[in-house]
């Protein structure tokens, strides 16, 4: 089987890639910049040319293709990518892949999705998912969670450096995944018939919030954190106020994000029967606890190394 991961480059996108790829499969990614994702060459995957906002480009790069695995998507607050990728782009992708009968489309779209028109990524995440539901394709549609990945940029890396956390006074259970382990379900749905045309609500054993999330890095970090906690219903108002503009993060992002996954939803009751179904065994996922201490183990090895190569100029410099 053949496939062609759009997105490859990106944090979940290469973890896809890399599961293809130890599980035999021939790996083809649709690129924009070759140089940018020379990596994925040196893996041994094919890089081919293609740009969702040229939809001429996009036909080519489906010959001899079994299965399409869509790992692509915009920032929240770059609209004009939004319409133009998200939304165009993906249409025509969606209408070639239909005219080359290509045997699967996998899509990842997000939680809660259909309940947040009001938010365009998820307007268009939604969009597209019934788009695929209309068409003649098999597909399969994954609703993430958050990322461990992201939550090194909101956490960890503020402690470290001394910066102030935003959190709102929401105390939601998120049950966070590392996309590693997103990538197994995604390449595993590939052997298994019964996630044909399926959506599954995807995310990991245990729920955590934001209070927890920050004690685990200010115990690996050995220092505090400065929280500063803002209501949500302040934070929805500064944001229709002012519009988009950066804080820390971009405030659009964040409020999406607090927004979408404060809402309830099914996974801790169907979690065990989603791993029965996939033949994943719960132990073999990473649980967040150990992916922090294992990110700040590394962190921390690389400051010794630093250290260490600086004593050794400054003892060149005095001989």
């Amino acid at each position: 089987m053949s496939l062609l991961i759009i997105g490859g480059t990106g944090t979940l996108g290469r973890q896809v890639v890399l599961q293809a790829l130890t599980k035999g499969y021939q790996v083809r990614c649709m690129v924009r910049n070759f140089r940018k994702a020379s990596f994925l060459k040196e893996w041994g995957v094919e890089l081919v040319y293609g740009d969702l906002t040229r939809p001429e480009t996009i036909p080519p790069c489906l010959k001899g293709i079994t299965a399409v695995i869509d790992a692509s998507t915009s920032r929240a607050n770059e609209l004009d990518s939004l319409k133009n990728v998200d939304w165009v782009g993906k249409s025509c992708l969606i209408e070639a892949v239909e005219a080359a009968s290509i045997k699967r489309f996998i899509f990842f779209s997000a939680q809660n999705v259909e309940q947040f028109n009001n938010i365009p990524l998820m307007r268009l995440k939604y969009g597209i998912e019934t788009k695929l539901k209309q068409s003649k394709i098999p597909y399969t549609i994954f609703r993430l969670t958050g990322f461990y990945q992201g939550l090194i940029e909101q956490y960890a890396i503020p402690i470290l450096e001394n910066l102030p956390i935003w959190v709102t006074n929401e105390n939601t259970n998120i049950s966070y995944m590392d996309t590693q382990d997103i990538a197994k379900f995604c390449i595993r749905s590939l052997q298994i018939p019964q996630t044909v045309n399926q959506v599954f609500f995807l995310s990991g054993l245990k729920g955590w919030v934001s209070s927890e999330i920050i004690s685990l890095c200010e115990q690996l970090a050995g220092q505090e954190a400065k929280v500063q906690r803002v209501p949500l219903g302040i934070l929805k108002f500064v944001s229709n106020f002012f519009g988009f503009f950066e804080w820390g993060q971009n405030i659009s992002d964040r409020l999406a994000f607090a927004e979408i996954l404060s809402m309830e939803n099914n996974f801790s009751k169907s979690t065990f029967e989603l791993y029965k179904t996939f033949k994943i065994d719960p132990s073999e996922i990473i649980q967040l606890d150990d992916y922090f201490l294992e990110y700040f183990i590394r962190l921390l090895k690389r400051l010794r190394d630093i250290n260490f190569e600086d004593v050794q100029k400054q003892k060149n410099l005095v001989i």
